[in-house]
C-alpha cells in the first residue's frame, strides 16, 4: 500500500510516498508539493534506509552495576524511571528533575512533552534544542512583529522576487530543494549571500547569478547597518511604509547615519563599493520603486551569535525600511532548521511558554491551559531555565540530578560539549528515549525505543507554517513503544490523575483546544481536515484555510505597528588573541544531517568519518607545512580536535572550518564552541571562536 507522508529532516518538509517493495523493502518516491516541486535530495531519497538500520534500538535498556547496558523489560525500565524521579524529588523538590526535547519531535509530542514534564513531573525544568538553532530569530520576530514564525508567507512567494538577501544560510546544502525557488532571482542576478565562507550557496551568486558579500566571521550586525546607511543615502526608505506602519525608525536611522561604507568596511572586510551595489540591487527590487519584491531571510550563521538577537534585529530593520513585511511578493523570514524546527518551539517545550506560543507567566494564558489540562492553575511551575543554563547546572548544587532526553543528542549537539558529557554523567538518572544509538544514549542510565519518522502519525509544522500530516507506512520493531503511550504510562506511575492521550489524533484535538485563542492558534486543526490535504496554515482557528500570508493589515502588535528597535552593537566573545589568532567556523554539508546520528548510518550518504575534516586555506596550510589530507591539531580555550585537512579557498586564511555532524574517536567539533550566550534569547555563540591551528606532526610546521 503506498502511503503519502513527508520526509523526515529540515523544515521544508517535501512530500514523499512510501511503498513496500520486494522482500518488504520500503522505497521511497517522490511526491509534488509546494515546497519541493516533486523533487528530493540525497538525504530524503534514501530516508528509508534509516528504518532497516542493523543497530536500531528494540528493547529498553538499563545500565547495570558494571556500567554496560543490558536489555531489560519495559516493566523494569519503568520502575528504575520512577524511583529516580521520586527519590530526586523527595530530596530537593519537583526542580530536581529536568527534560530536554527536540525539534524532531511532532507537534503532538512536543505539546505532550511539554504537558508531561508540568503535571506529570511538575517541574518548571523543560527545554528543547530549538534553543540551540531557534531562538534569536524568535525573539526578534516577537520583539518586532509580535509573532514568530519562520517564513510569514509561502515560500512559493519568493519564486517572483527581483532580490533575496540570504544571511548565513548555506541552504544549497542543508535545504536544497529550496534552490530552485531562487532560479528567477539568479536570473535578474537579484541574490546577494552573506557568508564568510565560499559555500555552495555562495557560489549560486557565480555568473551573473548576484552578489556574495564575505564578512569577517561576527560582523553581520556592522554590515547590516552599512547596507541599511546605504539604503538611506540611495533614496531606497519607503517613507510612507515606515510612517503607516513602523515605530521606533527615528532612532534606528540615526545610528545607521554613524556606520557609513568605507567605515563598516574597515569591520567587516567588505568593500563599499560591494555594500553601496547590494544596497542598490535590493533598492531596485522594492515595491516602493516599482520592483517585482524583495526578501531578506536570515539562517543560523547570523543567528548562532551573542549577540544574535541584536543581528536579526538589525536584518529585519533593514527590511522595514524598505517597506517589505506584509507587503505581497516582499518579506522579511527566518529559514527553520529542524523538520518541526517551527511546530516544536510552538506548544509548551521551551522553558517559558505554554502551547499556542503563550508565555508562562500570562495569568490568563495559564488559566486557560490549567482549564484543558483539568489541574489547578496554582500547579502548574512558572519559567524555568534556558537550554545552556539548565544543561550547565545539571548534577549541581542548583542543578537536576534526573534528566530526559526526548528527540535530541545534547552531548554531540550542545557548546562546550565535553563539558555537558560530565554534567551527564554526573546525574543520578538519566534517561534517554530515541531509535537508534548516540553518545547520548551512550550515556544513559535508562535508553527507551522509540518510533522514528514511518512509523508514526502525527504532525509537523513546516517553515511556511503549514501544518502537515506524516503518516505510519510500518510497524516499529521489537518492544518499541511510542512516546504518548511512555509519557501516559509514566504519568499513571507517578501518580498523576491528569489524562495524557495516547493516540496522535487525541493528542492534537486537545492541542487544538489548549492553543486557541493563542498567537499560534491550532483551534480548526484536526487530523481528518490534514488527511484530506487541506493547506492549513496558523494561525488556524476555525474551519477557514488558515493564514497563509501574515501582517497584510496588521502587525501582532498591541497596536498593529511593526517595532524597528535599535540593537546593541557587540563583537565575538571569544575574539582572536596571540595563542588563539583564527576564527572556527562550524557548520553543515549536503549529505549530513544535525548531530549525524540518523545520517551516519545511511552507506548512500558516506563512510564514517568521511565528514570529519578542516577546511584551511593554502596560505595556512603553506605556513603550517601540512598537505591535503594531512593531520591538523585545533585547540580553543574549550578543547582540542584533531582534523584532516581539506585545503581550499572557501575559507579564508584567517578561519579554519569544520562540519559538526561528526563524532568518532569521542571527540567533537561542539567540544571547541563557546557556551557565551545571547542575553535576550538564550542561544549560544556556536558559530565563532578564537582557536590555534598547528599540524599534528611539529616537524612539519613552518616558523612562524
Amino acid at each position: 500500500m503506498a502511503v503519502d507522508t513527508h520526509c523526515p529532516y529540515c523544515a521544508l518538509q517535501c512530500a514523499m510516498t512510501l511503498t513496500r517493495g520486494p522482500g518488504g523493502r520500503v522505497e521511497v518516491t517522490a511526491r509534488d508539493f509546494p515546497t519541493n516541486r516533486g523533487g528530493l535530495c540525497q538525504k530524503g531519497w534514501t530516508s528509508a534506509e534509516l528504518l532497516s538500520t542493523p543497530d536500531r534500538l528494540t528493547t529498553p535498556l538499563v545500565r547495570d552495576r558494571k556500567g554496560e547496558h543490558r536489555a531489560a523489560t519495559w516493566e523494569e525500565a519503568y520502575r528504575v524511571i520512577v524511583e529516580g524521579v521520586r527519590t530526586a524529588q523527595a530530596r530537593r523538590g519537583k526542580d530536581a528533575v529536568a527534560v530536554f526535547g527536540g525539534g524532531g519531535l511532532t507537534n503532538e509530542k512536543a505539546y505532550t512533552l511539554g504537558k508531561f514534564a508540568r503535571v506529570a513531573l511538575g517541574t518548571a525544568m523543560i527545554d528543547y534544542n530549538g534553543r540551540f538553532c531557534m531562538a534569536s530569530a524568535a525573539a526578534a520576530g516577537n520583539r518586532a512583529f509580535g509573532l514568530d514564525r519562520g517564513l510569514p508567507f509561502p515560500l512559493a512567494d519568493v519564486d517572483g522576487a527581483d532580490a533575496v538577501l540570504l544571511l548565513g544560510s548555506n541552504l544549497a546544502e542543508t535545504m536544497p530543494l529550496f534552490v530552485p525557488h531562487l532560479a528567477e532571482v539568479r536570473r535578474r542576478s537579484g541574490l546577494v549571500v552573506v557568508d564568510p565562507r565560499r559555500s555552495a550557496t555562495a557560489m549560486l551568486t557565480d555568473e551573473g547569478g548576484g552578489l556574495h558579500l564575505r564578512p569577517q566571521p561576527g560582523t553581520d550586525l556592522v554590515l547590516l547597518l552599512g547596507l541599511l546607511h546605504a539604503v538611506i543615502g540611495g533614496a531606497g526608505v519607503d517613507e510612507v511604509y515606515l510612517t503607516e506602519r513602523v515605530s521606533g525608525w527615528e532612532g534606528v536611522a540615526r545610528q545607521a547615519a554613524e556606520w557609513w561604507p568605507e567605515r563598516v568596511s574597515g569591520t567587516t572586510g567588505v568593500p563599499p563599493e560591494q555594500i553601496r551595489e547590494a544596497a542598490a540591487i535590493l533598492i531596485a527590487a522594492s515595491p516602493a520603486a516599482g520592483g517585482r519584491g524583495a526578501y531578506v531571510l536570515t539562517g543560523r550563521g547570523a543567528e548562532q551569535h551573542a549577540h544574535g538577537t541584536d543581528t536579526v534585529t538589525a536584518a529585519i530593520n533593514l527590511a522595514l525600511a524598505l517597506g517589505l513585511p506584509g507587503r505581497p511578493g516582499s518579506g522579511y523570514g527566518c529559514l527553520t532548521g529542524q523538520g518541526n524546527g517551527q511546530g516544536g518551539r510552538e506548544h509548551g517545550q521551551k522553558c517559558d511558554q505554554l502551547p499556542g506560543y503563550r508565555a508562562i507567566t500570562d495569568p490568563r494564558a495559564r488559566a486557560h491551559v490549567a482549564s484543558v489540562w483539568g489541574v489547578d492553575v496554582d500547579d502548574l511551575p512558572g519559567p524555568g531555565l534556558p537550554a545552556v543554563d539548565m544543561l550547565g547546572r545539571l548534577g549541581s548544587e542548583d542543578g537536576a540530578s534526573v534528566l530526559f532526553v526526548h528527540g535530541a543528542n545534547p552531548a554531540v549537539s550542545a557548546p562546550d560539549a565535553s563539558r555537558l558529557r560530565e554534567r551527564l554523567t554526573s546525574l543520578d538518572l538519566l534517561v534517554v528515549a530515541d531509535f537508534v544509538p548516540s553518545a547520548t544514549t551512550a550515556l544513559a542510565d535508562v535508553v527507551l525505543p522509540v518510533p522514528q519518522w514511518a512509523e508514526e502519525d502525527g504532525t509537523m509544522t513546516s517553515l511556511e507554517g503549514r501544518i502537515l500530516l506524516r503518516r505510519a507506512a510500518v510497524t516499529a520493531p521489537g518492544q518499541v513503544r511510542d512516546e504518548l503511550d511512555i509519557w501516559a504510562d509514566l504519568a499513571i506511575l507517578l501518580g498523576c490523575a491528569t489524562r495524557f492521550e495516547r493516540t496522535a489524533e487525541a493528542a492534537m484535538d486537545e492541542l487544538a483546544r489548549a492553543s486557541a485563542g493563542g498567537l499560534a492558534d491550532y483551534g480548526g486543526v484536526t487530523h481528518e481536515r490534514l488527511r484530506r490535504d487541506e493547506a492549513l496554515h496558523w494561525p488556524c482557528p476555525d474551519e477557514r484555510e488558515g493564514t497563509p500570508r501574515l501582517f497584510e493589515t496588521a502587525f501582532a502588535t498591541p497596536d498593529g505597528r511593526a517595532r524597528a528597535v535599535t540593537p546593541t552593537i557587540a563583537g565575538v566573545v571569544d575574539d582572536l588573541r596571540p595563542d588563539a589568532p583564527i576564527y572556527l567556523l562550524t557548520g553543515r554539508v549536503l549529505r549530513q544531517y544535525q548531530s549525524g546520528a540518523q545520517t551516519s548510518r545511511i552507506p548512500q550518504l558516506g563512510r564514517r568519518g568521511e565528514h570529519a575534516y578542516a577546511e584551511v586555506h593554502p596560505l595556512t596550510a603553506q605556513r603550517l607545512g601540512v598537505e591535503d589530507g594531512a593531520d591538523v591539531v585545533i585547540t580553543g580555550a574549550r578543547g582540542t580536535l584533531t582534523l584532516p585537512a581539506l585545503v581550499t579557498t572557501a575559507v579564508d586564511p584567517g578561519c579554519v572550518f569544520t562540519p559538526f555532524h561528526h563524532h568518532d574517536g569521542g571527540a567533537v567539533v561542539n567540544d571547541l564552541t563557546n557556551p557565551a550566550v545571547d542575553p535576550i534569547s538564550g542561544m549560544p555563540e556556536f558559530k565563532v571562536c578564537a582557536v590555534d591551528v598547528r599540524a599534528a606532526d611539529p616537524r612539519a610546521e613552518v616558523p612562524r
